[in-house]
Formats: C-alpha cells, structure tokens, sequence
C-alpha cells in the first residue's frame, strides 16, 4: 500500500471502508467510503486528521505511512480539522503510541479533545488564521470553518502546494477503490472516468444531504471566507482528491447549498406508501399526469426505502409527491418518520401535493398539517378517497399530475 504523492512532501494516506455498518448509526454505505489522512513533511511531520479503528482503517494508514519512511511515533504535530469520532477514534492509540506529538484544534475542538479522549496535555489551541512553520517551506495555515459540520471544525491550508484540507467539507460517500480489483490506486479526480464521476457526484449528493444538508449557510460563509486563497487542490477526509478541478468539488457543494435556499432542479421526487394498493392506484393515476407533461421524477417507495436514498432526491427537487394512506385516524407511520427527518434536515422551499387512501375514517390531513405547519412549502389542494379510488377520483388524480407538473416547470 502505497501513500499518494499531492505534491513535493505532501501525501494522500487513505482507507476505503466496505461494512454494513452505518454512517453515523443512521446513513447506509453500501458502496463503502474513505476515510482519508495526510502528512505535509517539512523538518517537522505534521499528521492532518486521523480515523477510527474500523474495518482495518488504522492498519491501511499505517502501511501508506511506512511506503514514505514514517512511523506514527515520527509524527512532531496531530492537526485535528474536526472531532467527529470517524476522524478522532483512533486518538488515544495515537497518543500512546506517540506520546511527544502536539495535537492541534481550534479552542472548541481541543475542549472535545479534552472531554471525548480525557487527553489533557500536548495541546495547542489555534485561532483563525494562524500558522503553524514546518520549516522547508512548508506553513500550515488554520481557517476556522464553524459549523461544517459541528461547531469546532476548520480547515487547513498549506500554500506552497495550494491545497486544503477541507475534512467533512467537500466530501462524499463511496469507497475509492469501488471500481478497481486492487483497491487504494486512484484517489485523484483526473484518474476516474466520466461514469466512475457520475456516481460519485450522485454519493456526494447524498452525502451532502444527509450530514451537511441543515448547515447550507455556513457552507456559503466558508467558500466565502476562502475565496482569496488560490485553492490548486482539495483534499476532504471523505471521497476523492482533487487536483485537477478542485473548483468542481466547491461549486458542487455551492450548488448543493443553494437547493436549501429553494434554488432546486425542477423536477418531481415521488415518496410513496400503501398498504393495500389503493394509495398506489392514485399515485398510479397522479403519475400519467405528471409524464404526460414530461416533468422529470424520481420514485421512493417507503419503508422499502432507506431515507438516505430518499432524502437525496427529495433536497434536490423542486417537487415533492407525498402518497400516503390514512393510519388508525393518522399519518402513515413510514411517512411521518419522513417528514420527522426532513424536518431535522430542514427540507423548505418545496412544491408539494398529498394524496392518500382511507379506510373507515380519515384523518391523516389533520396530523400533516401540524407536522408540516412550520416547513416553508407551498401546497396544491390534497385529494383523498375512502378504499379504492373510483374513475372520477382517477381522473381527478390524472388532472393534479398533470397540474403539479406544470407548476414545477413554471418555477
């Protein structure tokens, strides 16, 4: 295992993790992700973030660290970009095995240093814009980057070579060597092809959605803040490096930002569920409606589906179709989980309409309404029936598809 030359004394150390477990307890990774490290050499080694003892992540890094004559015990300063534990776990392994090296955050993450790991000394709170001088010309820069994704987070920035260390910041899901028989020899931007791209700008959709989507606005500030910094390179803790187009992976993550605003595709993601087909005829029928007008959809049948697939589309689109039945007088129980998390992940500017089935009473309308009160949406007039749905409500339900359609592609 070979480390990954950015630039003169500079390298990528990355593991690709393939589990079933999830992201954050919550987030699928069926195609697996990276977790990524970097050295930046000088007269001292500094070691920028770390990984958590999963799978075989540490023992991967440990080996790119020994093709280019490091050990962890060689490493003079531990710059910690962010302390979410997928970039921390290893830390107090670190600190035995290394304990001379400085560990480096901004004063929020020392203070988590401090409380997660109980490490209390060899720590250096950095303020913005300060520097830290390896010596061989190599001076490391700290940006203060709150709230991208947690309070304490930064980034750092080594001049000579033009690259940032972005952590959570511009990353995605997907294990690098997804594609490859023998994982781990292309992690650069130019080393993938056109299709290997499209999935993973659709895993770094769904990255963004899933654990960046609620901090839209302090993305903005970031790329703002950074804009006088001639960035030749971004290195994230998370996906692919990019050294060829770095200004793919920023403007991505601005247009991404701007969905959170209502600056969305126009198109139409579907989230449906039904317990005996009727909810599904009426879908059947509001479908026709919005094909025949030609408006692009995504379709996401729930529980079937997990969330994260759901929630991608769903921030994207311009138009949500949400079709549900009635469930003992309420939201169908999949359904309000739904709307649960996209209101934790603040799913506003969106164009909706609601359809559902009932069986011997309604009531759903009631509990939506209460749910969906505070979310920033606008509502075409809901239809509803009792059991199956009957000609005139199909063609009614064929007549709002194709009504929604239009008001999506008017936006």
């Amino acid at each position: 295992m070979q480390a990954h030359v950015i630039a003169d004394g500079v390298y990528g150390l990355h593991a690709d993790i393939r589990t079933t477990d999830l992201f954050e307890g919550i987030w699928p990774i069926p195609h697996g992700v990276s977790l990524n490290s970097y050295i930046v050499r000088g007269e001292k080694i500094a070691l920028i973030d770390l990984v958590r003892d999963w799978t075989d992540a540490t023992e991967q890094i440990e080996k790119k660290l020994a093709s280019i004559g490091i050990d962890f015990s060689a490493v003079d300063y531990l710059i910690l970009n962010h302390l979410e534990p997928d970039h921390t776990g290893w830390l107090q392994e670190f600190r035995a095995r290394n304990p001379k090296a400085e560990i480096i955050s901004t004063a929020k993450g020392i203070n988590l240093v401090k409380t997660f790991y109980k490490i209390d000394t060899g720590l250096r709170v950095v303020k913005d814009g300060e520097t830290l001088d390896l010596g061989a010309g190599k001076v490391l820069a700290f940006v203060e980057t709150p709230n991208i994704h947690w309070p304490e987070t930064m980034v750092t920035w080594e001049s000579r070579s033009g690259t940032l260390f972005s952590c959570d910041a511009f990353g995605s899901f997907g294990a690098l060597g997804i594609f490859d028989t023998v994982p781990g020899n292309r992690i650069f931007d130019d080393e993938f092809t056109p299709e290997e791209h499209i999935f993973f700008e659709k895993e770094s959709l769904r990255y963004y959605a899933n654990i960046v989507s609620s901090f839209s606005g302090f993305v903005e500030k970031a790329v703002e803040k950074l804009a006088n910094r001639e960035i030749r390179c971004v290195a994230p803790s998370h996906g692919m490096i990019w050294r060829k187009e770095p200004g793919k992976i920023i403007e991505r993550y601005l247009k991404y930002a701007a969905y959170a605003k209502g600056e969305t595709e126009k198109e139409i993601s579907i989230i449906w569920g039904s317990m005996y087909g009727n909810t599904k005829q009426g879908l059947d029928a509001v479908i026709r409606g919005i094909e025949e007008e030609g408006v692009p959809y995504t379709l996401h049948r729930i529980p079937d589906e997990n969330i994260s697939f759901v929630l991608a589309d769903a921030y994207k689109s311009a138009g949500l179709v949400l079709a549900m039945p009635t469930y003992e007088y309420a939201v169908f129980p999949p359904m309000a989980y739904v709307l649960d998390i996209f209101r934790r992940k603040h799913i506003n500017h969106k164009t909706v309409l609601r359809i559902g089935s009932w069986g011997w009473a309604g009531g759903a309308k009631k509990e939506y309404d209460a749910i969906v009160s505070n979310f920033k949406w606008s509502h075409l007039e809901s239809v509803e029936w009792a059991g199956a749905p009957a000609a005139k409500e199909v063609d009614l339900l064929e007549e709002r598809g194709r009504e929604f359609a239009r008001a999506i592609r008017a936006l």
